[in-house]
């Protein structure tokens, strides 16, 4: 998928134009990225960064870094992006003049959005006005309980399977591998220590079963309550992998959650229970 950051790297040619923040690129927003590949024209995002909310001065945990927005997007059909720099002067744009900087110079002549889709300063330009500018302009219905909202409710209960239901594909951590306590190795389980994306949802607190990097992991999240840690850590133990991992950038899927976080009476009964913790691993079923 081609990736332009302005108008002027886009070839101005016919395009469906899919319009939207698409984070997490979940099922509602897949059935509004086929209706723009089943328009004709070449199928297209226009999409924003940062989140208009974090520009806005709200707070909002993504489920999806753009990097990772753009590669589903791209695994989706889209053919070209065009991600638009929100900042405070985009969000005060009347929508008409949205429409004629942003939408008009690509080429766009069909516009494919969610139903409930609102743009322009004070959120006041929808399909209905996009008519009257004369693209075709059409809506998409929702997909009934499929919404980021409510995913983020489910991963942040640590619900990864339900969660996976309405993404149409597991839950997902992306970051970093960095140097941790290496703890892990003396208990012959090294893991991965993640640096989470900035502004990325972490699920809730406890050891699940997923995948990372081909093979299938056993990931921790919370603080170490075994040994009184305090701070929030992401851990992945990769089953039969051998190698180094520091500073490449991971995607930790999320399959499974097999239990909470808990501390042992001995280091023995730690190792017990991880090995009870790959174990589920190894049998777990990859949702969606």
């Amino acid at each position: 998928m081609n990736v332009a950051r302005n108008v002027q790297e886009l070839e101005s040619k016919p395009r469906a134009v899919a319009l939207g923040t698409f984070d997490g690129v979940h099922l509602g927003h897949r059935r509004v990225l086929d209706a723009a590949r089943a328009a004709g024209p070449t199928p297209t995002v226009v999409t924003f960064d940062p989140h208009p909310r974090v520009a806005l001065g709200y707070g909002v945990e993504l489920l999806a870094p753009l990097e990772r927005r753009l590669e589903l997007l791209g695994e989706a059909g889209v053919e070209d992006a065009l991600v638009v720099d929100f900042d405070l002067e985009l969000a005060q744009l009347e929508p008409e003049a949205f429409a004629e900087r942003v939408l008009r110079p690509i080429g766009t002549e069909v516009v494919v959005a969610g139903a409930n889709f609102r743009f322009g300063r004070g959120r006041t330009g929808d399909l209905e006005l996009l008519r009257g500018l004369g693209f075709d302009a059409r809506a998409v219905p929702l997909v009934e309980g499929v919404s980021s909202t409510r995913i983020r409710d489910l991963l942040r209960a640590g619900e990864v399977d339900r969660a996976a239901g309405l993404l149409g594909r597991p839950a997902e951590l992306v970051g970093t591998v960095v140097a941790g306590d290496a703890r892990g190795g003396t208990l012959g389980f090294p893991t991965a220590n993640l640096r989470p994306e900035p502004g990325l949802l972490i699920p809730g607190y406890g050891i699940y079963a997923g995948a990372a990097d081909g093979h299938r992991a056993a990931i921790s999240i919370g603080t170490n309550p075994h040994y009184g840690g305090g701070e929030r850590r992401i851990e992945a133990f990769l089953l039969d992998f051998a190698g180094d991992l520091y500073g490449k950038r991971l995607t930790l899927e999320l399959w499974q959650r097999l239990r909470d976080e808990q501390s042992f009476d001995s280091e023995a009964g730690l190792v017990d229970q991880i090995a009870r913790d790959v174990e589920a691993t190894r049998q777990a079923q990859r949702p969606a």
